[in-house]
Protein backbone atom coordinates (compact mmCIF):
# COMPACT_ATOMS: atom_id res chain seq x y z
CA UNK A 1 0.00 0.00 0.00
CA UNK A 2 1.54 3.24 -0.95
CA UNK A 3 1.79 6.20 1.43
CA UNK A 4 -1.20 8.10 -0.32
CA UNK A 5 -3.29 4.80 -0.35
CA UNK A 6 -2.65 4.36 3.55
CA UNK A 7 -3.31 7.88 4.66
CA UNK A 8 -6.60 8.06 2.29
CA UNK A 9 -7.99 4.79 4.08
CA UNK A 10 -7.01 6.46 7.63
CA UNK A 11 -9.25 9.15 6.76
CA UNK A 12 -12.03 6.64 5.66
CA UNK A 13 -12.00 4.98 8.83
CA UNK A 14 -11.01 7.38 11.71
CA UNK A 15 -13.55 10.21 12.01
CA UNK A 16 -12.75 14.04 11.55
CA UNK A 17 -11.54 16.07 14.60
CA UNK A 18 -12.99 15.29 18.02
CA UNK A 19 -16.91 17.40 17.72
CA UNK A 20 -17.66 19.61 20.09
CA UNK A 21 -21.38 19.74 21.84
CA UNK A 22 -22.81 21.22 18.77
CA UNK A 23 -21.39 18.64 16.50
CA UNK A 24 -22.92 15.67 15.28
CA UNK A 25 -21.23 13.04 18.01
CA UNK A 26 -18.89 10.68 16.56
CA UNK A 27 -20.06 6.68 15.97
CA UNK A 28 -17.48 5.27 18.15
CA UNK A 29 -18.61 1.53 17.88
CA UNK A 30 -18.79 1.88 13.72
CA UNK A 31 -14.94 3.33 13.56
CA UNK A 32 -14.21 0.72 16.02
CA UNK A 33 -15.44 -2.31 13.84
CA UNK A 34 -14.01 -0.90 10.83
CA UNK A 35 -10.49 -0.60 12.47
CA UNK A 36 -10.73 -4.61 13.88
CA UNK A 37 -11.43 -5.29 9.86
CA UNK A 38 -7.65 -4.32 8.76
CA UNK A 39 -5.17 -6.41 8.69
CA UNK A 40 -2.47 -5.87 11.90
CA UNK A 41 -0.16 -3.83 9.87
CA UNK A 42 -3.21 -1.38 8.14
CA UNK A 43 -4.29 -1.29 11.97
CA UNK A 44 -0.97 -0.96 13.08
CA UNK A 45 -0.26 2.11 10.57
CA UNK A 46 -3.99 3.82 11.60
CA UNK A 47 -3.93 3.23 15.45
CA UNK A 48 -1.82 6.53 16.59
CA UNK A 49 -3.98 8.27 14.17
CA UNK A 50 -7.23 7.01 14.72
CA UNK A 51 -6.43 7.01 18.71
CA UNK A 52 -5.92 10.92 18.38
CA UNK A 53 -9.10 11.89 16.51
CA UNK A 54 -11.25 9.82 18.47
CA UNK A 55 -9.90 11.61 21.65
CA UNK A 56 -8.55 8.39 23.56
CA UNK A 57 -5.06 7.00 24.45
CA UNK A 58 -3.65 4.14 21.90
CA UNK A 59 -3.77 1.48 24.47
CA UNK A 60 -7.46 2.15 25.02
CA UNK A 61 -8.13 1.95 21.16
CA UNK A 62 -6.53 -1.22 21.02
CA UNK A 63 -8.38 -2.85 24.58
CA UNK A 64 -11.54 -1.68 22.13
CA UNK A 65 -10.82 -3.33 19.16
CA UNK A 66 -9.18 -6.65 20.44
CA UNK A 67 -12.40 -6.82 22.58
CA UNK A 68 -14.60 -5.91 19.35
CA UNK A 69 -12.57 -8.76 17.39
CA UNK A 70 -12.87 -11.33 20.55
CA UNK A 71 -16.81 -11.11 20.39
CA UNK A 72 -17.28 -10.81 16.38
CA UNK A 73 -15.14 -14.59 16.64
CA UNK A 74 -17.58 -15.71 19.66
CA UNK A 75 -20.91 -14.71 17.74
CA UNK A 76 -19.50 -16.25 14.41
CA UNK A 77 -21.96 -18.77 13.08
CA UNK A 78 -18.47 -20.59 11.99
CA UNK A 79 -18.16 -24.04 13.22
CA UNK A 80 -15.86 -26.97 12.02
CA UNK A 81 -18.92 -29.49 12.03
CA UNK A 82 -22.39 -28.89 10.15
CA UNK A 83 -25.02 -28.43 12.79
CA UNK A 84 -28.06 -30.85 12.42
CA UNK A 85 -31.93 -30.08 11.91
CA UNK A 86 -34.65 -32.45 13.36
CA UNK A 87 -36.37 -34.70 11.43
CA UNK A 88 -39.75 -33.40 11.04
CA UNK A 89 -41.53 -36.40 12.47
CA UNK A 90 -41.44 -37.86 16.03
CA UNK A 91 -39.63 -40.35 16.76
CA UNK A 92 -39.34 -43.69 18.72
CA UNK A 93 -36.52 -43.41 20.93
CA UNK A 94 -36.71 -47.11 21.48
CA UNK A 95 -36.38 -47.80 18.02
CA UNK A 96 -33.50 -45.08 17.32
CA UNK A 97 -31.73 -46.49 20.35
CA UNK A 98 -31.99 -50.28 18.35
CA UNK A 99 -30.62 -48.90 15.23
CA UNK A 100 -27.65 -47.16 16.90
CA UNK A 101 -26.85 -50.53 18.42
CA UNK A 102 -26.93 -52.40 14.90
CA UNK A 103 -24.70 -49.98 13.57
CA UNK A 104 -22.21 -50.05 16.57
CA UNK A 105 -22.35 -53.83 15.96
CA UNK A 106 -21.95 -53.86 12.21
CA UNK A 107 -18.37 -52.03 12.41
CA UNK A 108 -16.91 -53.30 15.77
CA UNK A 109 -16.82 -56.25 18.12
CA UNK A 110 -18.31 -55.55 21.05
CA UNK A 111 -20.18 -56.94 23.74
CA UNK A 112 -24.19 -56.51 23.87
CA UNK A 113 -23.86 -54.55 27.17
CA UNK A 114 -20.70 -52.03 25.87
CA UNK A 115 -23.16 -51.59 22.63
CA UNK A 116 -25.94 -50.38 24.98
CA UNK A 117 -23.53 -48.17 26.95
CA UNK A 118 -22.25 -46.32 23.94
CA UNK A 119 -25.59 -46.19 22.22
CA UNK A 120 -26.75 -44.35 25.21
CA UNK A 121 -23.71 -42.32 25.47
CA UNK A 122 -24.06 -41.03 21.74
CA UNK A 123 -27.72 -40.05 22.52
CA UNK A 124 -26.33 -38.08 25.64
CA UNK A 125 -24.68 -35.66 23.61
CA UNK A 126 -27.21 -34.43 22.20
CA UNK A 127 -28.80 -33.11 25.43
CA UNK A 128 -25.84 -32.45 27.08
CA UNK A 129 -27.43 -29.38 28.21
CA UNK A 130 -30.21 -31.09 30.07
CA UNK A 131 -27.97 -33.32 32.21
CA UNK A 132 -25.83 -32.64 35.42
CA UNK A 133 -23.17 -34.58 34.67
CA UNK A 134 -21.62 -35.85 31.44
CA UNK A 135 -19.63 -39.26 31.72
CA UNK A 136 -16.59 -39.73 29.60
CA UNK A 137 -16.49 -42.39 27.22
CA UNK A 138 -13.15 -43.90 27.77
CA UNK A 139 -12.09 -47.22 24.89
CA UNK A 140 -9.06 -48.67 25.83
CA UNK A 141 -7.57 -52.15 25.03
CA UNK A 142 -4.79 -54.03 26.10
CA UNK A 143 -3.01 -54.26 22.83
CA UNK A 144 -2.76 -52.52 19.59
CA UNK A 145 -5.26 -53.46 16.96
CA UNK A 146 -8.45 -54.14 19.02
CA UNK A 147 -10.57 -51.60 17.60
CA UNK A 148 -10.56 -48.51 19.62
CA UNK A 149 -9.59 -46.31 16.39
CA UNK A 150 -12.33 -47.69 14.47
CA UNK A 151 -15.03 -47.20 17.96
CA UNK A 152 -14.08 -43.81 17.91
CA UNK A 153 -14.44 -43.28 14.31
CA UNK A 154 -17.78 -44.50 14.32
CA UNK A 155 -18.75 -42.39 17.85
CA UNK A 156 -17.63 -39.65 15.73
CA UNK A 157 -19.87 -39.86 12.57
CA UNK A 158 -22.65 -40.11 15.31
CA UNK A 159 -21.97 -37.63 18.11
CA UNK A 160 -23.49 -34.46 18.40
CA UNK A 161 -20.87 -31.50 17.34
CA UNK A 162 -18.15 -34.23 17.00
CA UNK A 163 -14.46 -32.70 16.97
CA UNK A 164 -11.29 -35.09 16.50
CA UNK A 165 -8.99 -32.89 18.59
CA UNK A 166 -5.92 -35.26 18.80
CA UNK A 167 -2.62 -33.39 19.50
CA UNK A 168 -4.57 -29.86 20.02
CA UNK A 169 -3.50 -27.81 22.51
CA UNK A 170 -5.59 -27.10 25.95
CA UNK A 171 -5.75 -23.60 24.60
CA UNK A 172 -7.59 -24.87 22.06
CA UNK A 173 -9.54 -27.37 23.65
CA UNK A 174 -11.29 -24.87 26.09
CA UNK A 175 -12.20 -22.34 23.62
CA UNK A 176 -13.49 -25.24 20.93
CA UNK A 177 -15.88 -25.98 24.13
CA UNK A 178 -16.80 -22.37 24.78
CA UNK A 179 -17.17 -20.67 21.32
CA UNK A 180 -18.93 -24.44 19.40
CA UNK A 181 -20.31 -26.23 22.39
CA UNK A 182 -17.99 -28.95 20.62
CA UNK A 183 -18.04 -32.73 21.66
CA UNK A 184 -14.25 -33.68 22.10
CA UNK A 185 -13.12 -37.25 20.65
CA UNK A 186 -9.23 -37.93 21.51
CA UNK A 187 -7.53 -40.72 20.15
CA UNK A 188 -4.16 -42.25 21.25
CA UNK A 189 -4.51 -40.38 24.59
CA UNK A 190 -2.53 -42.84 26.12
CA UNK A 191 0.39 -40.62 24.54
CA UNK A 192 -1.36 -37.37 24.45
CA UNK A 193 -2.90 -36.88 27.84
CA UNK A 194 -0.77 -38.83 30.07
CA UNK A 195 1.61 -35.85 30.52
CA UNK A 196 -0.60 -32.83 29.85
CA UNK A 197 -1.63 -31.79 33.23
CA UNK A 198 -3.43 -29.14 31.93
CA UNK A 199 -5.23 -31.14 29.84
CA UNK A 200 -6.26 -33.64 32.74
CA UNK A 201 -7.37 -30.40 34.37
CA UNK A 202 -9.81 -29.56 31.90
CA UNK A 203 -11.13 -33.15 31.48
CA UNK A 204 -11.89 -33.86 34.98
CA UNK A 205 -13.31 -29.78 35.72
CA UNK A 206 -15.44 -30.73 32.69
CA UNK A 207 -17.64 -34.12 34.08
CA UNK A 208 -20.04 -31.73 36.27
CA UNK A 209 -21.62 -28.80 34.76
CA UNK A 210 -21.72 -27.24 38.21
CA UNK A 211 -17.93 -27.18 38.19
CA UNK A 212 -17.22 -26.97 34.44
CA UNK A 213 -14.99 -23.41 34.72
CA UNK A 214 -11.00 -23.18 33.89
CA UNK A 215 -9.28 -19.91 35.07
CA UNK A 216 -7.20 -18.28 32.10
CA UNK A 217 -5.60 -15.14 31.51
CA UNK A 218 -6.15 -13.50 27.88
CA UNK A 219 -4.67 -10.47 26.05
CA UNK A 220 -6.53 -7.08 26.33
CA UNK A 221 -4.56 -4.63 24.61
CA UNK A 222 -1.24 -4.13 26.23
CA UNK A 223 -2.37 -5.86 29.70
CA UNK A 224 -4.00 -9.50 30.49
CA UNK A 225 -7.60 -10.19 32.17
CA UNK A 226 -9.21 -12.93 34.59
CA UNK A 227 -11.66 -14.95 32.29
CA UNK A 228 -13.92 -18.43 33.47
CA UNK A 229 -13.90 -20.43 30.44
CA UNK A 230 -16.74 -22.87 30.60
CA UNK A 231 -15.14 -27.17 29.34
CA UNK A 232 -18.48 -28.19 30.13
CA UNK A 233 -19.18 -30.70 27.68
CA UNK A 234 -19.25 -34.38 26.26
CA UNK A 235 -15.65 -36.19 25.44
CA UNK A 236 -14.76 -39.25 24.46
CA UNK A 237 -11.19 -41.35 24.38
CA UNK A 238 -9.28 -43.53 22.99
CA UNK A 239 -5.95 -45.55 23.91
CA UNK A 240 -4.21 -48.58 24.75
CA UNK A 241 -4.23 -49.65 28.35
CA UNK A 242 -5.67 -46.12 29.64
CA UNK A 243 -5.81 -47.29 33.04
CA UNK A 244 -2.16 -47.08 33.26
CA UNK A 245 -2.03 -43.38 31.35
CA UNK A 246 -4.76 -41.77 33.25
CA UNK A 247 -5.39 -40.49 37.10
CA UNK A 248 -7.45 -42.48 39.16
CA UNK A 249 -9.71 -39.18 39.38
CA UNK A 250 -10.13 -39.51 35.40
CA UNK A 251 -10.90 -43.04 35.21
CA UNK A 252 -13.67 -42.71 37.68
CA UNK A 253 -15.22 -40.29 35.75
CA UNK A 254 -15.87 -41.91 32.76
CA UNK A 255 -17.61 -45.72 31.36
CA UNK A 256 -15.09 -47.32 30.39
CA UNK A 257 -15.30 -49.72 26.93
CA UNK A 258 -12.55 -52.23 27.45
CA UNK A 259 -12.23 -54.51 23.60
CA UNK A 260 -10.64 -57.52 23.34
CA UNK A 261 -9.13 -58.21 19.95
CA UNK A 262 -10.98 -59.83 17.27
CA UNK A 263 -11.05 -63.67 17.10
CA UNK A 264 -9.78 -65.22 13.17
CA UNK A 265 -13.66 -65.99 12.82
CA UNK A 266 -15.30 -62.98 13.74
CA UNK A 267 -16.17 -60.62 11.11
CA UNK A 268 -17.32 -56.95 10.64
CA UNK A 269 -17.57 -54.67 8.09
CA UNK A 270 -15.15 -52.59 6.85
CA UNK A 271 -15.76 -48.51 8.04
CA UNK A 272 -13.40 -47.12 5.27
CA UNK A 273 -16.13 -49.32 2.60
CA UNK A 274 -19.19 -47.83 3.96
CA UNK A 275 -21.04 -44.78 2.60
CA UNK A 276 -22.02 -42.37 5.38
CA UNK A 277 -25.16 -42.28 4.38
CA UNK A 278 -26.24 -44.81 7.00
CA UNK A 279 -24.78 -42.49 9.74
CA UNK A 280 -26.24 -39.30 8.43
CA UNK A 281 -29.74 -40.68 8.29
CA UNK A 282 -29.29 -41.66 12.65
CA UNK A 283 -28.57 -37.93 13.22
CA UNK A 284 -31.92 -36.41 12.44
CA UNK A 285 -33.56 -38.84 14.59
CA UNK A 286 -31.15 -37.81 17.43
CA UNK A 287 -31.61 -33.88 17.04
CA UNK A 288 -35.25 -34.83 17.05
CA UNK A 289 -35.30 -36.20 20.31
CA UNK A 290 -33.27 -33.62 21.56
CA UNK A 291 -36.08 -30.84 20.68
CA UNK A 292 -38.75 -33.65 21.69
CA UNK A 293 -37.44 -34.51 25.33
CA UNK A 294 -35.03 -32.28 26.89
CA UNK A 295 -37.56 -31.30 29.35
CA UNK A 296 -37.93 -35.31 30.02
CA UNK A 297 -34.30 -35.96 30.62
CA UNK A 298 -34.12 -32.87 32.75
CA UNK A 299 -36.38 -33.69 35.11
CA UNK A 300 -36.16 -37.49 34.76
CA UNK A 301 -34.80 -39.60 38.36
CA UNK A 302 -34.17 -42.75 37.30
CA UNK A 303 -33.56 -45.86 39.97
CA UNK A 304 -29.92 -46.37 39.74
CA UNK A 305 -28.24 -50.06 40.78
CA UNK A 306 -27.78 -50.09 44.43
CA UNK A 307 -24.51 -51.98 43.71
CA UNK A 308 -22.79 -49.01 41.56
CA UNK A 309 -20.59 -46.50 43.97
CA UNK A 310 -21.42 -43.25 44.52
CA UNK A 311 -19.23 -41.72 41.48
CA UNK A 312 -20.91 -44.52 39.24
CA UNK A 313 -24.29 -43.76 39.99
CA UNK A 314 -23.43 -39.89 38.77
CA UNK A 315 -22.10 -41.30 35.92
CA UNK A 316 -24.74 -43.39 34.72
CA UNK A 317 -27.69 -41.72 35.71
CA UNK A 318 -28.06 -39.56 32.59
CA UNK A 319 -28.00 -42.63 30.64
CA UNK A 320 -30.48 -44.05 32.55
CA UNK A 321 -32.45 -40.92 32.48
CA UNK A 322 -32.57 -40.95 28.92
CA UNK A 323 -33.15 -45.08 29.35
CA UNK A 324 -36.07 -44.92 31.11
CA UNK A 325 -37.79 -42.73 28.14
CA UNK A 326 -37.10 -45.94 25.61
CA UNK A 327 -39.22 -48.34 27.81
CA UNK A 328 -38.42 -50.79 30.17
CA UNK A 329 -36.74 -52.93 28.64
CA UNK A 330 -34.01 -50.41 27.95
CA UNK A 331 -34.18 -49.70 31.59
CA UNK A 332 -33.10 -52.96 32.68
CA UNK A 333 -30.65 -53.11 29.41
CA UNK A 334 -28.77 -49.69 30.88
CA UNK A 335 -29.41 -51.42 34.66
CA UNK A 336 -27.63 -54.15 33.15
CA UNK A 337 -24.84 -52.56 31.00
CA UNK A 338 -24.18 -49.80 34.56
CA UNK A 339 -23.49 -52.75 36.70
CA UNK A 340 -21.30 -55.12 34.77
CA UNK A 341 -18.82 -52.04 33.21
CA UNK A 342 -18.77 -50.38 36.39
CA UNK A 343 -17.78 -54.05 38.06
CA UNK A 344 -14.89 -54.56 34.91
CA UNK A 345 -14.29 -50.75 35.77
CA UNK A 346 -13.29 -51.23 39.51
CA UNK A 347 -10.26 -54.03 38.43
CA UNK A 348 -9.40 -52.37 35.67
CA UNK A 349 -9.19 -48.56 37.26
CA UNK A 350 -7.96 -49.25 40.74
CA UNK A 351 -3.68 -49.36 39.37
CA UNK A 352 -2.77 -47.64 42.81
CA UNK A 353 -5.01 -50.05 44.95
CA UNK A 354 -3.73 -52.90 42.86
CA UNK A 355 0.07 -51.77 43.61
CA UNK A 356 -0.66 -51.40 47.60
CA UNK A 357 -2.05 -54.78 47.39
CA UNK A 358 0.83 -56.57 45.91
CA UNK A 359 3.49 -54.44 48.41
CA UNK A 360 1.43 -55.83 50.72
CA UNK A 361 2.18 -59.23 49.83
CA UNK A 362 5.69 -58.85 49.45
CA UNK A 363 6.34 -57.64 53.59
CA UNK A 364 3.75 -60.15 54.32
CA UNK A 365 6.13 -62.81 52.78
CA UNK A 366 9.36 -61.54 53.58
CA UNK A 367 8.65 -60.46 57.30
CA UNK A 368 10.50 -57.29 57.47
CA UNK A 369 9.91 -54.25 58.15
CA UNK A 370 11.46 -52.51 55.45
CA UNK A 371 13.17 -53.06 52.18
CA UNK A 372 15.32 -51.49 49.45
CA UNK A 373 13.67 -50.10 46.14
CA UNK A 374 15.73 -52.38 44.02
CA UNK A 375 14.04 -55.14 46.08
CA UNK A 376 10.67 -54.60 45.85
CA UNK A 377 10.54 -53.93 42.26
CA UNK A 378 12.41 -57.51 42.01
CA UNK A 379 9.68 -58.76 44.38
CA UNK A 380 6.88 -57.13 41.98
CA UNK A 381 7.82 -58.29 38.93
CA UNK A 382 9.02 -61.93 39.83
CA UNK A 383 5.07 -62.75 39.58
CA UNK A 384 4.26 -63.50 35.88
CA UNK A 385 0.14 -62.88 36.71
CA UNK A 386 1.24 -59.27 37.38
CA UNK A 387 1.31 -55.93 35.66
CA UNK A 388 4.90 -54.82 36.86
CA UNK A 389 6.82 -56.67 34.84
CA UNK A 390 5.80 -54.65 31.44
CA UNK A 391 3.85 -51.78 33.03
CA UNK A 392 6.57 -49.29 30.94
CA UNK A 393 5.43 -49.96 27.94
CA UNK A 394 6.09 -53.47 27.95
CA UNK A 395 9.40 -52.94 30.49
CA UNK A 396 9.36 -53.16 34.10
CA UNK A 397 8.18 -50.82 36.68
CA UNK A 398 10.82 -48.21 37.67
CA UNK A 399 11.57 -46.74 40.44
CA UNK A 400 10.77 -42.85 39.93
CA UNK A 401 7.07 -44.71 38.68
CA UNK A 402 6.70 -46.57 41.85
CA UNK A 403 7.44 -43.40 43.92
CA UNK A 404 5.06 -41.39 41.75
CA UNK A 405 2.41 -43.97 42.24
CA UNK A 406 2.68 -43.83 46.27
CA UNK A 407 3.29 -40.17 46.17
CA UNK A 408 -0.86 -39.38 46.58
CA UNK A 409 -0.87 -41.88 49.53
CA UNK A 410 1.77 -39.83 50.81
CA UNK A 411 4.71 -42.73 51.04
CA UNK A 412 7.98 -41.39 49.77
CA UNK A 413 11.38 -43.90 49.16
CA UNK A 414 13.45 -43.07 52.39
CA UNK A 415 16.83 -44.20 52.86
CA UNK A 416 17.30 -47.94 54.22
CA UNK A 417 20.76 -48.89 55.98
CA UNK A 418 21.36 -52.21 54.65
CA UNK A 419 24.83 -53.02 56.51
CA UNK A 420 27.16 -50.44 55.68
CA UNK A 421 24.83 -49.46 52.36
CA UNK A 422 22.44 -47.17 52.53
CA UNK A 423 20.30 -47.18 49.43
CA UNK A 424 16.78 -45.88 48.95
CA UNK A 425 13.85 -48.02 49.73
CA UNK A 426 10.78 -48.17 51.44
CA UNK A 427 9.37 -48.94 55.54
CA UNK A 428 6.48 -50.62 56.01
CA UNK A 429 5.19 -48.27 58.74
CA UNK A 430 4.95 -46.21 56.12
CA UNK A 431 2.27 -48.20 54.50
CA UNK A 432 -0.07 -48.92 57.49
CA UNK A 433 -2.25 -46.14 57.05
CA UNK A 434 -2.74 -46.70 53.20
CA UNK A 435 -2.92 -50.35 54.15
CA UNK A 436 -5.66 -49.87 56.45
CA UNK A 437 -7.87 -47.29 54.17
CA UNK A 438 -7.60 -48.77 51.26
CA UNK A 439 -7.29 -52.66 50.85
CA UNK A 440 -10.60 -53.88 51.79
CA UNK A 441 -11.26 -56.96 54.10
CA UNK A 442 -12.19 -58.54 50.75
CA UNK A 443 -9.25 -58.39 49.40
CA UNK A 444 -6.63 -61.01 49.35
CA UNK A 445 -3.92 -59.23 49.58
CA UNK A 446 -5.06 -57.94 53.37
CA UNK A 447 -5.88 -60.78 54.47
Amino acid sequence: MSESENKSSIAELTPPEVPTTSETPVDDKAVIAELARLSSLQYDRARVEAAAKLGVQVKTLDMEVKKHQTNECTSSDTTPFQEVAPCESSIDLSQVLEELVGILHKYLIMEPEQADAVALWIVHTYVIDSVEVSPLLIITAPERSCGKTQTLTVCSYLTARALSASNSTPSFLFRAIDKWQASILIDEADTFIKRNDDLKGIINAGHTRASAFVGRTVAVGDTHEPRMFPVWGAKAFAGIALERHLPDSTMSRGVIINLRRKKPDEKVARLRHTSRTEFESLKPKLARFAADYCDQVRSARPKLPEQLSDRAQDNWEPLLAIASLAGDQWVERAAKAAVKLANAADSLTSTGNELLGDIHEVFEERRESKITTAELIAALIDDDEKSWATYNRGKPLTPRQLATMLKPYDISPRTVRVFTSTPKGYYREDFEDAFSRYLTEGDPASE
